[in-house]
């Protein structure tokens, strides 16, 4: 069968016999490598709280970032907090956390810190239990922790308005997924055949493929993807979200996906997309760190100064990468402070050099870190 004769990859008659030019893929897979290399370079000369910290960094943006991807926004205070209390990262006072964070970041920390672990169908379907606690998706009542059924239709991804939607995908029927899900968990638990960088790849395409779930599919193929990149690592920290390199190309992303779905069993298109898109996530995560390491820096500089709970607080803000102008309006309403209060906070912190006035101006004075000295 050619791949015209056919609307999807799951159709072609030698599914599912994944096809790739290694020889394209060599020097992608060497760059991303070398990027992997340079980050634990890095990470080899710092301690092991600086590590933590920038691990924190890498999986609340992965868990904030694959939600996002889906059109859900998380609470990004939340996430850190939920996270930091499971793997026992000082970081202050905590969040509060709801359970549809806790779901999320349940799903991220297994896949990552268990890689190791077969992933089984009861495993998936704990994952899948943990994005849906409600047993709802919006309005919609939805099968959790089961394979879908079809009860509604075909499983399509779609786009448009009613009456006008366009399909980009169907998914194979529900009376194939135990077959097809059996399939692909013999292969992720046996011992690797491809290379472990492809393997992640296409681990995360079979998943998305089959769709067996209701909804939570690209999530879960994201966590997979995950799982698979920390056994390629040999390490259960992950210190770079791949999540958050899709959303940043998220159209990037759907197009190549679809093109793929749609292809041929060759996939080295899809390869080498997502050997790119790893290796920037990897050079992305060095600003990660360079912001951890400039936050160590400037709490080891001010060590001897006596701060408020506020005051601290709110440069933590700063330091974490603030949304915005900081105004002493701003101040009052995140530390839950008069207007007054958080004007002494302020002149406090300009008259020690902490903070300065902020260019530019505008309505309202706007403050921001100071320089640390040479």
């Amino acid at each position: 069968m050619n791949s015209g004769d056919y609307t999807y990859i799951w159709q072609a008659g030698d599914w599912p016999i994944w096809r790739y030019d290694l020889a394209k893929l060599a020097e992608p897979m060497a760059e991303a490598s070398r990027a992997q290399g340079l980050l634990a370079g890095r990470l080899a000369d710092v301690g092991m709280a600086l590590r933590d910290q920038a691990s924190l960094a890498a999986l609340t943006e992965d868990v904030v970032k694959t939600s996002e991807i889906e059109g859900e926004q998380l609470n990004v205070a939340s996430v850190r907090s939920s996270i930091a209390r499971r793997l026992g990262v000082d970081i202050g006072a905590l969040a509060p956390v709801d359970r549809h964070v806790e779901g999320v970041v349940e799903m991220v920390l297994d896949a990552t810190s268990n890689s190791q672990m077969p992933v089984t169908r009861e495993r998936l379907f704990g994952w899948h239990a943990a994005l849906f606690p409600t047993g709802y998706t919006g309005l919609s009542r939805i099968n959790v922790g089961a394979w879908r059924d079809d009860a509604s239709g075909p499983m399509q991804v779609v786009s448009g308005p009613l009456g006008r939607q366009r399909v980009h995908f169907e998914a194979p029927p529900a009376d194939r997924m135990e077959a097809e899900t059996s399939r692909f968990l013999d292969w992720i638990n046996a011992p690797p055949q491809d290379p472990p960088l492809i393997k992640a790849a296409l681990g995360h395409l079979w998943f998305v493929t089959l769709h067996p779930f209701d909804d939570g599919n690209g999530r879960v193929a994201r966590a997979i993807g995950d799982l698979l990149l920390a056994r390629a690592d040999g390490s259960p920290q992950r210190f770079y979200s791949l999540s958050a390199q899709i959303q940043r190309e998220r159209n990037a992303y759907y197009e190549i996906l679809e093109r793929t779905q749609k292809h041929s069993m060759d996939v080295t298109e899809w390869l080498l997309w997502s050997l790119d898109a790893l290796r920037r996530a990897i050079d992305q995560a060095q600003f990660t760190l360079d912001a951890v390491l400039a936050k160590a820096s400037f709490w080891r500089h001010w060590a001897t100064s006596p701060f408020n709970e506020r005051q601290v607080k709110l440069l933590n803000k700063l330091l974490d990468g603030f949304d915005g102008k900081l105004t002493s309006g701003k101040w009052a309403a995140i530390a839950k402070c008069s207007s007054d209060t958080a004007l002494r906070d302020i002149s406090d912190l300009l008259a020690r050099g902490v903070l300065r006035k902020a260019q530019g101006g505008g309505r309202s004075t706007s403050y921001e870190l100071n320089a640390l000295p040479k």
